[in-house]
């Protein structure tokens, strides 16, 4: 695997998620400093070292609501 992507969302509460797509990793974080950390702990743990993806992709969403 080359690559891993996570959507990070603010949460409903305060502070942040991460989600991996196509893979059963879910972290949480009060600060984006913090969530990058738990995201490359998580990516460590749910990987073997052979599998290990080179790159970890973070891609904030975000939701904004307009008036009509």
């Amino acid at each position: 695997m080359s690559e891993v992507l996570f959507l990070v969302e603010q949460a409903p509460g305060g502070g942040y998620t991460a989600r991996a797509l196509g893979e059963s990793i879910f972290t949480e974080a009060d600060t984006l400093p913090e969530l990058r950390k738990m995201v490359q702990d998580a990516v460590r743990c749910h990987f073997d070292t052979d599998n290990m993806p080179k790159v970890i992709r973070l891609h904030n969403v975000q939701e904004e609501m307009l008036a009509a």
